[in-house]
């Protein structure tokens, strides 16, 4: 069988696409066409890249199982004749799988990691999506910002707008990480200070116990203050004249805290 990989640059988020670029347009037409061929279709690429909803937007009605979740995809197969298959690299027994799939002439879409690479997979399925990270499409990361503030808005109640000076966007895992990183800073930009104690006092009810806990956790004090004291001021000189640190004791403080600055 012909495989046909097509390199595929749109992500997909709650079931829409972001397009703010050329590539991502042409790559949801050719994702519409292929809803309307009789084609098995595999989608790779990292965490959080929309591989599952482009795959259920190509086949929208058809059952969504873990490649893991072996008998319970057999049960399945004996009852579809299309089906949704995430996570194939996790499959114990991806020959039976696929023989199954081929045998009852069930059209599969499935996803899987871009480092997953198997010979029968590469005959069964004849056309390829490989989606690439947020990480070489910096405009959609524009795009999904604006998304996932309104996203915060709508769930804090809120009309403000993120404050993305200085943002950089944690793009480790894609839009998932992204999603994360935007409604905690809506969340926080605004934070009071009894919220803010509130949330170190749950973070360190339970890590408390040893006999040095307040030199172990000192740094969740000293290291924001430090890192947006440089942040404001510029230099050490002037961040220890507004702490009334002389130098070499911020530098010291520095020094102790370099892992996390």
């Amino acid at each position: 069988m012909t495989i046909v990989v097509v390199q595929v640059v749109a992500l997909v988020v709650d079931a829409s696409y972001i397009t703010a670029c050329a590539s991502s347009a042409q790559a949801f037409k050719s994702a519409t066409l292929l809803k309307t061929l009789n084609v098995n279709s595999l989608i790779t690429g990292e965490t959080g890249v929309g591989k599952r909803t482009l795959a259920h937007y190509i086949l929208p009605d058809a059952p969504i199982l873990d490649a893991s979740n072996y008998d319970e995809l057999l049960t399945t197969l004996g009852r579809v004749n299309k089906i949704l298959i995430v996570n194939l690299e996790n499959s114990p027994n991806i020959k039976k799988t696929l023989d199954l799939l081929s045998s009852r002439n069930i059209r599969a879409v499935a996803t899987a990691k871009s480092s997953y690479n198997n010979k029968d997979v590469d005959k069964f399925f004849s056309v390829k999506f490989e989606i690439p990270p947020l990480a070489k499409r910096p405009e959609d990361v524009k795009e999904l910002i604006k998304k996932f503030t309104k996203e915060a808005s709508l769930l804090f109640s809120s009309k403000d707008e993120i404050k993305i000076k200085n943002f950089k966007p944690d793009l480790s895992e894609n839009a998932n990480s992204l999603r994360r990183q935007v409604i905690i800073k809506y969340l926080l930009q605004d934070i009071h200070e009894d919220e803010l104690m509130d949330i170190i006092q749950n973070y360190l009810v339970d890590k408390l116990g040893s006999n040095c806990d307040y030199k172990n956790f000192l740094h969740l004090y000293e290291v924001p203050i430090i890192k947006a004291g440089l942040q404001r001021f510029k230099s050490q000189l002037q961040l220890s004249d507004k702490l009334g640190l002389n130098r070499n004791t911020l530098r010291k403080k520095i020094s102790e805290n370099s892992r996390y600055l």
